[in-house]
């Protein structure tokens, strides 16, 4: 897993949305290019940060450990999760494997000494094998590491493991090295960790552009918060109540396999130095710690199914899930992945079969739940599946898919009013939802109510960071003319504010040059 620089980290905009630039996509190289430079820009952009920013860190055995306060990494973490989220095609835009993602990591934080920082998880769809840490505790998971993990326990210790980069502050420590070799380095070695998820070939092509001499002594520093990632991460997947011979037993496997890898590693490999030193530490704690046999969670099951499935079930994938649903003692997660496998490719009859049979199964999730709703959306029932993500929410309110889901529903269904006053309700108490924003805005245009949807957007693109555009759609909102005077008046404040916004990031940019 990788140590790198990296709002609501969430959603994204609704489903298949185009707002200026929303889910633009870019090619590898370029896109890596622009994240490279924007890196750099967001470092220069710390170093200038004034003085009184800075404050004392608890001492953590390392020459420099103030040069990135909590305060800069959070402004840096904040830049760069922006690129990812809104220009990466490879940023997985499903709040149900997020959410997921979130729970899991949320046990871990919680035994952890990062208990009351903001940690955000996320899912990266590649099928390599790869996690990695970002300032702000922002932390990536690979849909292949999830796919790759043979139990909970396994996932859990390799996120476990990123937790430890965050809560042992390795950033701010990697940037007090910097000190004498300059943050150009540090923007090298984070792109390569950006880039080794999708081609080794960038990857070290990114740690070529940096200087070699400081690329040794960075490898040398990373290999001592491995090992102290390795001791605090199972420290913590002890405390959470998992397996710790999970976070050894996938270590372990992944250097058994590495020979076959030759020179097209895993990025696992590729921005972790896996020693045999560090299984023998990591084997050698385990053997002091009781036994303990954990089961997976229903959701770690589903998550996974869904997973495999992807889009569009392959014939293979079919195949095998109807295989494992008709065993005899077939799994809650075997007749859940049948379901949406008939489900992606339009065999809506047997998909009901499916979701009768898996119901009988009397398993609670609302990822099930989810799944029933998406059936009655395709059987063109929108208002049937606004009822079951209406049900399910009352049971499950933290589930952010049934709510978008229902949201969704309800405008397929002509009821735009209803989503409305769901919408306003919601964007009340989850402002920093770029998604729940979006489906107010559509639900807004459907009632003709035209300051209120441009005022909506513009909320949409300041949490993209886009001031600009949000100043843009504000000026729209007060020339629309359907609004009274408190509306005009809450306009009017809010374009002062991402005014100033927008001059700060100018600045910004300026002093970047």
């Amino acid at each position: 897993m990788g140590l790198a620089l990296g709002v609501e980290v969430g959603e994204g905009v609704g489903h298949g949305a185009s707002l200026g630039g929303v889910g633009e996509r870019l090619g590898g190289v370029a896109y890596h290019s622009i994240v490279k430079n924007r890196l750099i820009a967001a470092l220069l952009c710390v170093a200038l940060l004034p003085q009184g920013f800075a404050q004392t860190l608890p001492e953590l055995g390392d020459s420099a450990s103030a040069d990135l306060s909590p305060l800069a990494e959070q402004r840096l973490g904040a830049q760069i999760m922006r690129e990812i989220r809104w220009r990466d095609p490879a940023y997985l835009r499903d709040l149900e494997v997020e959410d997921y993602l979130n729970h899991l990591g949320g046990r871990l934080v919680a035994v952890s000494d990062g208990a009351g920082l903001p940690f955000q998880f996320f899912g990266v769809d590649d099928s390599s094998l790869n996690a990695f840490a970002m300032p702000g505790g922002n932390i990536g998971v690979h849909t292949g590491l999830i796919l790759a993990a043979q139990s909970e326990s396994e996932l859990a210790g390799v996120m476990a493991h990123e937790v430890a980069h965050v809560t042992q502050r390795h950033i701010a420590r990697m940037v007090g090295r910097q000190s004498e070799t300059g943050l150009l380095m540090l923007a090298s070695l984070l792109v390569a960790v950006l880039a080794a998820k999708s081609s080794p070939q960038m990857s070290q092509a990114a740690i070529m552009g940096g200087q070699a001499a400081s690329m040794s002594s960075q490898l040398a520093y990373s290999r001592s918060f491995e090992h102290e990632a390795d001791r605090i991460g199972l420290q913590n997947l002890t405390a959470a109540g998992f397996d710790v011979r999970g976070m050894s037993a996938f270590f372990e496997r992944l250097q058994k396999n590495s020979r076959l890898y030759e020179n097209n590693a895993p990025a696992y490999l590729r921005t972790h130095p896996l020693t045999g030193e560090r299984i023998s530490e990591m084997e050698g704690r385990v053997m002091q710690l009781p036994y303990r046999q954990v089961p997976d969670s229903l959701d770690f099951q589903l998550v996974r199914a869904k997973l495999k499935v992807g889009t569009v079930a392959s014939r293979e994938v079919l195949e095998a899930f109807e295989r494992a649903a008709a065993a005899e003692g077939a799994s809650t997660a075997a007749q859940y992945g049948l379901v949406r496998a008939y489900l992606s490719t339009q065999r809506l009859g047997d998909a009901d079969r499916a979701m009768a049979q898996l119901r009988k199964g009397q398993a609670v999730s609302p990822m099930i739940d989810g799944l029933a709703a998406e059936l009655r959306l395709a059987h063109r029932d929108p208002l049937g599946a606004a009822k079951v993500f209406r049900e399910a929410r009352a049971r499950f309110p933290q589930a952010r898919r049934l709510l978008h889901g229902e949201l969704e529903a309800l405008l397929e269904a002509g009821r735009p009013a209803e989503a409305f006053e769901l919408a306003k309700a919601e964007t009340l108490t989850r402002p920093a939802s770029a998604g729940l924003w979006e489906l107010r805005a559509r639900a807004e245009s459907a009632l003709g109510k035209r300051l209120a949807q441009h005022r909506s957007l513009a909320e949409v693109y300041a949490i993209q960071g886009n001031y600009a555009e949000s100043a843009n759609q504000l000026a729209l909102a007060r020339a629309a003319g359907d609004g009274d005077f408190f509306e005009q008046s809450a306009v009017d404040s809010r374009l002062r504010e991402v005014r100033v916004l927008l001059e700060e990031q100018l600045r910004e940019t300026r002093q970047q040059r």
